[in-house]
């Protein structure tokens, strides 16, 4: 049923269902396709392929007269069933053939397609040199997922639908190609090689792959079987050092799993201008070139570890076992996501594992609160690929670890075996992941799967803390806060029934924390809970462990805070108590969180510690954060950067100004203070002079560049800044022309929406019309940042281009995504210049606020000390 009811404007939250979604669900199946053969010649220069397309299929009944296949714009030249020409229709979309002799169940049906496909929209994408990027490799690779195959070959293409393939495709050398399964022959026929790939383990046609270029091979292996890198040539020594762990991984995940990886050679192949990150294509997986790290890189960057370790995870979860309809992607999306967190478990710490995890639940937060709520599981979509957002990767992971914590580890990970050995190489939905878990381990997890699955949302906590110190009793107030539905419109009950744990924390001196645990169940909307203690407690933590997604406001006594920022063992528990204290403010809630800074074992929570530490306004607060600059983790040290970044003062303009000067070990760094002094500098009562801040940023963009143009880009974001220059502009103007580094292209079309408010009626004009000449190119990312840049404008003109792209794009992201944008833009015509204003007049008030009271929060400390 549909659950767009859910969600409307009554309950606060946006809906995910646009106008013109609808149910979606797998076709009726014709039969089994046991086997797809692709015969392709590609011809480069001219972006296109000449193919033949063999497929196998079983029929599943008798009398089946038609057989519909899915085919976008290419052009058939033949259709032929068991050798006999047939007669088609072709709408451009789909081939309906009409068979000479109704099918006999069981009788195999051979059918052959002649076909040609040029400049193809989707699928198959063709990488050259032009006069704008003549060093840009030439590559052809594709992309399947959700349901693109069907722009480069003939095919039943939803994912219900698996079979063993083969691709023989003949390429001008020196190219090499790859493709799923193992290479078994490779033919030199004049100009060309023809390579010969067989996939024998079936699979869904979106998991087939082409991928073809000049590459460098590094060889690796892992039981003896080949893992290989592939890369551009002269990045042998990026790609060890990015994917150079994933033997390793292999290892890692058969273990866990219960099932040794399953394909007989595991290859990365990384690509230019791919458009995700990865796609984990059947034993070929295809990355983006972006990942690949240099040595400076690597010292703060994870994103490409983790990225390598989801794509591996998905040859279990989505290959091995594919899901029967895309709307039950959380269940492959969701275990890779999290086995992202649980080889940061394995390789950095428990610790580094439980921050990761939380960091993910906070993406969800923000798209659920920001962006539409939505139940994980639903089938009411326009395009598929509308799922694939932080409901189903970020959510699905926290849902995973919500499942291991009520199980335990034992029962967890035999749950997750026997789900992986019960449907090797079978589609799966929701359903057999909880059919699973009752199977092997005798519970039953509808409850879990009932509040976070099926449904959106997920809890908001409010709990307070009390001593009754005569009765040695310890109140705890639990609160759900969470917005409730229309009592007329729902009747569906947003209280959450979960079982929570509680701990109360000692401290002996020398020696380890002590906890006292209670476990209570938490269903209401406000529950009084009273715990018998033999003395009082040195701090609280709520849902000890903190294994559920949810959000916490603990409204606890600042003692208690302190000692839980210090004490409590979990990392999360420890953030809780900072995010606490920051919000109370205050010279003692400043002096807590400045030792952590200083004194916090793990960075994650000292990072988390500086962010806090900004929302206290008190002028001590600068140098509180200017010892974080010298941490010794670049993580940190970036925490701070952005953090003195809200301080907007000459003085936190000078402390990060040095870093842009002489630098960082850390990318990360450098950006996030390139981007900080811009800010600070635009509005700051005593700001610099703005030329100058101009010039230091524009000599960033002229003398550094580094890795994937990050650097660079953070300058670009300084300048944006300056609402109101003219000079800014010019400067970011520049940089959106062809032939500039894509990376640093594209964070430069996004920042002429930044900066257009503030901008004269000419130059937001200027804007306009280049943002309309840039919406004309086809790539995926420049029209991602086209719309982002027009959906930050204040212009009833930026709604017309907006709408041209919604209409005219081929991509279903980009069209959602420049439909949500029309929405802000409509929000927000009519009121910017008055709220830009008045921001500046509140800003100047708060300056002037936060002086009077560091004041007196100085005289109130040397009170005390009297």
């Amino acid at each position: 049923m549909s659950h767009s009811y859910l969600y409307t404007d009554n309950n606060q939250y946006k809906t995910f269902e646009l106008p013109g979604a609808k149910p979606h669900y797998n076709p009726d199946c014709p039969g089994q396709v046991k086997h797809i053969f692709l015969d392709l010649d590609l011809d480069i220069p001219q972006q296109s392929l000449q193919g033949n397309c063999f497929i196998q299929l079983v029929p599943i009944r008798n009398g089946i007269d038609y057989l519909h296949l899915n085919a976008v714009n290419l052009s058939i030249s033949s259709v032929k069933v068991d050798d006999v020409e047939h007669e088609f229709d072709y709408d451009g979309e789909e081939i309906s053939v009409k068979l000479l002799i109704p099918t006999h169940k069981g009788q195999q049906v051979n059918i052959a397609i002649a076909y040609y496909v040029e400049k193809p929209q989707r699928g198959i994408y063709f990488i050259q040199p032009d006069e704008n990027y003549p060093h840009k490799p030439t590559q052809v690779w594709t992309q399947g997922e959700d349901e693109d195959s069907r722009f480069w070959f003939p095919c039943f293409d939803y994912p219900g639908q698996l079979s063993a393939s083969e691709i023989r495709v003949s390429i001008p050398k020196p190219l090499m190609a790859i493709s799923n399964g193992e290479l078994i022959a490779i033919k030199e026929n004049g100009c060309n090689t023809i390579y010969h790939w067989s996939q024998k383990q079936v699979h869904p046609t979106y998991l087939m792959t082409l991928a073809v270029g000049d590459f460098a091979e590094i060889r690796d292996e892992w039981n003896g079987r080949p893992v290989t890198y592939y890369v551009e040539k002269g990045k042998e020594q990026e790609a060890q050092l990015s994917m150079g762990k994933t033997p390793r991984m292999i290892e890692f995940l058969s273990q866990k799993y219960g099932y040794t990886y399953p394909y007989p050679k595991y290859a990365q192949v990384c690509v230019n201008d791919f458009i995700f990150g990865g796609m984990e294509n059947t034993s070929t997986t295809l990355l983006t070139d972006k990942c690949l790290l240099d040595a400076k890189a690597a010292l703060d960057n994870r994103n490409t570890e983790r990225l390598v370790v989801h794509e591996l995870a998905h040859q279990w979860f989505g290959d091995l076992l594919v899901i029967k309809h895309w709307s039950h992607a959380w269940v492959k999306e969701g275990m890779a996501t999290y086995s992202e967190i649980l080889w940061a478990e394995n390789e950095y710490g428990v610790e580094e594992g439980a921050y990761y995890r939380l960091k993910d639940a906070y993406s969800y937060f923000s798209e659920d609160s920001d962006r539409y709520r939505r139940p994980m599981v639903t089938h009411v979509y326009r395009e598929a690929i509308e799922l694939y957002d932080c409901h189903i990767y970020e959510k699905g992971a926290c849902v995973y670890h919500m499942i291991r914590a009520e199980l335990g580890e034992e029962l967890f990970w035999q749950a997750i075996k026997t789900f992986v050995n019960t449907y090797i190489h079978q589609t799966v939905e929701t359903i057999d992941l909880l059919r699973a878990i009752e199977v092997s381990t005798g519970r039953n997890l509808s409850f879990l799967f009932d509040q976070y699955v099926y449904r959106g949302g997920y809890p908001d906590f409010r709990v307070v803390y009390s001593w009754d110190g005569d009765s040695n009793l310890a109140k705890v107030t639990v609160t759900q806060v969470q917005a409730q539905p229309d009592q007329i419109n729902s009747s569906h009950n947003y209280l959450f029934d979960l079982k929570i744990p509680i701990a109360f924390g000692y401290i002996p001196e020398g020696k380890p924390v002590y906890l006292k645990n209670f476990t209570v169940r938490i269903y209401e909307k406000e529950q009084n809970f009273y715990f018998p203690l033999v003395e009082k407690p040195q701090f609280i933590s709520f849902d000890y462990g903190n294994n559920y997604l949810k959000t916490v406001v603990l409204e606890y006594a600042i003692p208690e805070l302190k000692a839980q920022l210090v004490f409590d063992p979990d990392p999360i528990s420890r953030i809780y108590a900072a995010e606490a204290l920051g919000k109370k403010g205050g010279l003692e809630s400043l002096k807590a969180l400045s030792e952590a800074l200083i004194k916090e074992p793990f960075w994650g929570v000292r990072a988390e510690v500086a962010k806090q530490m900004a929302k206290i306004k008190l002028d001590q607060v600068l140098n509180a954060l200017t010892p974080g600059l010298k941490d010794r983790d670049a993580r940190v040290r970036r925490a701070v950067v952005e953090s003195l970044a809200i301080i907007k003062t000459n003085s936190s303009y000078k402390a990060l100004k040095h870093i842009v000067k002489l630098g960082d070990e850390s990318y990360y760094v450098e950006s996030a203070a390139c981007r900080a002094i811009g800010e600070i500098a635009a509005v700051a009562t005593d700001k610099p002079k703005e030329e100058k801040v101009l010039k230091l940023l524009n000599t960033v963009l002229m003398e550094k560049s580094g890795w994937n143009e990050l650097v660079r880009s953070g300058a670009i974001e300084g300048l944006a800044a300056f609402k109101t220059s003219e000079a800014a502009l010019e400067i970011i103007m520049e940089y959106t022309r062809l032939g500039i580094p894509q990376s640093l292209r594209l964070g430069a079309i996004v920042a002429l929406g930044k900066i257009s408010i503030g901008q004269t009626s000419a130059n937001i004009e200027r804007i306009l019309d280049w943002l309309t000449e840039l919406s004309k190119e086809t790539f995926f990312l420049t029209q991602v940042a086209v719309v982002n840049a027009l959906g930050s404008m204040e212009t009833p003109k930026a709604l017309g281009i907006l709408l041209s792209l919604a209409n005219q794009t081929a991509d279903g992201r980009v069209r959602r995504c420049a439909e949500e944008k029309i929405t802000l833009v409509q929000k927000s015509i009519g009121t910017e210049k008055t709220l830009y204003q008045l921001r500046g007049e509140l800003d100047e008030l708060k300056q002037q606020n936060q002086s009077l009271q560091s004041r007196l929060e100085n005289l109130e400390a040397l009170s005390k000390r009297k």
